[in-house]
């Protein structure tokens, strides 16, 4: 009896496992029926999409955020390298201010010559050439540093806007800046030798009279000269933002030539330094050419614009479809 208890006790007793629930593949050799296929879970079409991967859309890169204090202290530093460069363009200026006074000086010194007149100009002041150095040393110190100064005016301005438009502000720094320096080169090689050449030679065949020029009213008018073409030369800027917020069109700019050229003879006749005909034609020839330039500006952004409004319209109808 005993023996008999122990061989029972050694025997292997089974055990129950309990085996995962799983649906059973539909294969040729294990047929489901329809009602099996019913019964097993199908998965939630809402689960389904917001557990697949999200959808990346390309946005356009936005602008920089800083706080109000952080504001003020990026002015800060880009004021402070601007006055640095500044003042480092004022040193070397300074230093090239003789080689400045023999370029500017040449276009009157050939007239004088070719009219045989003393060829030297005069200061009545004793600090006058004195001044004359410093003035054109820090004058040229403004030109030296300007890329410089406008960049830093970039680095200030450029985290605040989005892609396409710090594009937009480059090209229009840089189209700016070329433009000024065409009109200054426009008028020292071209307006400035041709109007000193008949100033001067006027002026010698009024009997004894003859020329003593000096050196502040010489270079007053080499600076409004110049100036002023580097200003008349902006003028495809300007058109470029009107026909950019819609105010002029090409088709209004080619309509009214005959006006703008009426407007074109009248500011040319304030800002002509003598009186006479042929210099007033000098300043508005370069005038003239440049409205035309800036009709053609005109067409381009507008034809841009077009073509860019069309393509939303025609997103926006297709969206809606």
């Amino acid at each position: 009896m005993v023996m008999e208890m122990a061989r029972r006790l050694r025997r292997p007793t089974a055990r129950l496992v309990k085996r995962p629930h799983t649906i059973p593949l539909m294969t040729p050799n294990n047929p489901l029926e329809a009602t099996e296929l019913a019964k097993a879970p199908t998965p939630d079409p809402a689960l389904s999409v917001s557990s697949a991967a999200p959808v990346v859309v390309a946005e356009e890169e936005p602008g920089g955020a800083m706080t109000f204090f952080e504001h003020l202290t990026e002015l800060r530093k880009r004021i402070i390298n601007s006055l640095i460069a500044l003042a480092i363009g004022a040193c070397i200026g300074v230093s090239l201010s003789k080689y400045l006074i023999t370029v500017i000086t040449n276009p009157i010194i050939k007239a004088l010559t070719a009219a045989k007149q003393n060829p030297h100009l005069f200061y009545t002041h004793p600090a006058g050439y004195l001044n004359l150095y410093l003035t054109l040393g820090v004058y040229l110190g403004i030109v030296i540093a300007a890329p410089y100064v406008l960049y830093q005016i970039w680095l200030f301005v450029a985290p605040a806007l989005y892609k396409h438009e710090r594009s937009a502000i480059s090209g229009f720094v840089a189209s700016t800046f070329f433009l000024f320096l065409g009109g200054i080169a426009f008028g020292y090689y071209v307006a400035l030798p041709y109007m000193l050449k008949f100033l001067v030679s006027f002026q010698g065949s009024v009997g004894p009279i003859e020329p003593m020029i000096t050196t502040n009213d010489y270079f007053d008018l080499v600076l409004m000269v110049l100036l002023g073409f580097g200003i008349v030369f902006e003028l495809p800027i300007l058109v470029f933002f009107l026909s950019l917020f819609g105010i002029v069109t090409p088709k209004f700019l080619w309509t009214n030539i005959r006006y703008a050229i009426l407007v074109i003879s009248i500011v040319a006749a304030v800002i002509t330094p003598s009186p006479d005909a042929t210099t007033m034609l000098i300043f508005m020839a370069p005038m003239v050419g440049l409205y035309v330039v800036s009709i053609g500006v005109s067409a381009v952004v507008v034809n841009r614009r077009d073509k860019r409004l069309a393509a939303e319209r025609l997103a926006e109808e297709r969206g809606a479809a």
